[in-house]
C-alpha cells in the first residue's frame, strides 16, 4: 500500500545552556493512506516533538531539525520554503493540539477562528466561511452551533473546546491529521466521545491519522499500527495485533505489564507492575542502548553498541540486542 507519510532518519535537537537535547533521535516511520498510527511512550519521550516536527512548528531557536526527511505524498516537507509549508499546514496536514485552552485564541470568537482557516486555505468569502464554521461545529456535535460560534473559548467546557479544535483541524478536509493526546484532562465518558468523534470523522473525510496517547487501550481500539517511543527513539513499531500479542522490546513488555487488570494478575493483590527507574536525562544519556539502565534483560553488548532497528516479522520492527 502506498504510504501517505514516510519519515526517514528524523532528528530534532534543542540547544540549552547545559548542552544539546536530542528530543527526536533518528526516527523512521511510515503511515499508509487511510490508516491510523498510534504512538505511545512515557512523558518526555519525544512524541509531541515528533508531531511538531512533521508540522514544521519547532521553535527556532532553541530547536532545529538537524537531519532526515518527512515525505508527505512524496514531497519532502523539510525541503519546502516557509511560505510553501504554510499552504500545506492546516489544509493538507492539520493538528489537534494537546491543550485546547492554550491553543485557541482567548480574544476571538470560536466561529471566527474556524472561519479564518477556511478563508485562508479555501478562498471562501467571510460570510461563506462563517456558514461553513457553523456546519463544522454541528458536525462535531456542538448543540446550537449558530449561537456557540459567537462564544469565546472561556465560555466553553474542556470537552467542547476539544471539539472546536477537531472542527478546526478538519474544516479544510486534510489528508493527514495529527492528534496530540486529544483526550488529556477530560473525564472518561468525554474521552470516549472525543475518540469516537475523531475516528468517525476520519472515515467521513478519508484522512489518515497519527494518534499520540499514553493510553495503550486507545491504540488497541483505534489504530491499525503502533509505535513505541523511548528517549527520542522508536524502539518498536508494527501492526497493532503483533505489538499487543507478541511485544518484542523489554520496554514494550513493561508498558503492557503495567496496565491494571481486573480479576487476575498482580493488580488483584493490591499492587501494580512498574518499570524500575526513570527515563534518562537527555543531556546525559547512557552509552549503547538508552533503556539499558532500566532493562530486566540487559546484556554486556547493551552498554557497548547502539542497537539498530531490525525487522523481525513482516512490518514488525524492534531496536534491541535481544533480537539482533
Amino acid at each position: 500500500m502506498q504510504p501517505i507519510l514516510q519519515i526517514e532518519n528524523l532528528s530534532t535537537h534543542f540547544e540549552t545552556a547545559r548542552g544539546t537535547v536530542r528530543a527526536v533521535d533518528g526516527v523512521d516511520l511510515r503511515l499508509n493512506e487511510g490508516d491510523t498510527l498510534g504512538i505511545a511512550g512515557e512523558s518526555g519521550c519525544g512524541k509531541t516533538v515528533l508531531a511538531l516536527s512533521i508540522m514544521r512548528l519547532i521553535p527556532r531557536p532553541p530547536g532545529r531539525i538537524v537531519s532526515g526527511r518527512i515525505l508527505f505524498e512524496g514531497t519532502d516537507l523539510l525541503a519546502l520554503t516557509d511560505e510553501e509549508m504554510r499552504r500545506v499546514r492546516g489544509k493538507r496536514v492539520s493538528m489537534i493540539f494537546q491543550e485546547p485552552m492554550t491553543s485557541l485564541n482567548p480574544v476571538f470568537r470560536i466561529g471566527d477562528q474556524i472561519a479564518e482557516a477556511l478563508e485562508l486555505h479555501e478562498g471562501l468569502t467571510a460570510r461563506d466561511a462563517r456558514d461553513r464554521a457553523v456546519e463544522m461545529l454541528r458536525l462535531v456535535g456542538i448543540p446550537a452551533p449558530e449561537m456557540r460560534a459567537r462564544d469565546y473559548p472561556h465560555q466553553m467546557s474542556g470537552g467542547m473546546r476539544q471539539r472546536v479544535m477537531i472542527a478546526m483541524a478538519l474544516s479544510c478536509r486534510p489528508r493527514l491529521m495529527l492528534a496530540d493526546e486529544p483526550t488529556t484532562a477530560l473525564d472518561v465518558t468525554i474521552q470516549a466521545q472525543i475518540l469516537e468523534l475523531i475516528l468517525g470523522l476520519k472515515r467521513e473525510v478519508g484522512a489518515s491519522v497519527i494518534l499520540i496517547t499514553h493510553d495503550l487501550g486507545v491504540i488497541a481500539e483505534a489504530a491499525q499500527y503502533a509505535a513505541i517511543m523511548y528517549a527520542g527513539w522508536v524502539v518498536e513499531h508494527g501492526p497493532v495485533e503483533a505489538i499487543f500479542s507478541s511485544p518484542l522490546h523489554p520496554y514494550t513488555v513493561g508498558l503492557m505489564n503495567s496496565i491494571p487488570r481486573i480479576g487476575s494478575g498482580p493488580s488483584r493483590h493490591g499492587y501494580l507492575n512498574v518499570i524500575p527507574g526513570t527515563i534518562p536525562d537527555l543531556l546525559e544519556l547512557p552509552s549503547g542502548c538508552k533503556f539499558r539502565d532500566r532493562c530486566p534483560r540487559v546484556m554486556p553488548v547493551c552498554a557497548e553498541k547502539v542497537p539498530q532497528l531490525l525487522e523481525k516479522a513482516p512490518g514488525h520492527f524492534v531496536r534491541c540486542w535481544l533480537h539482533a
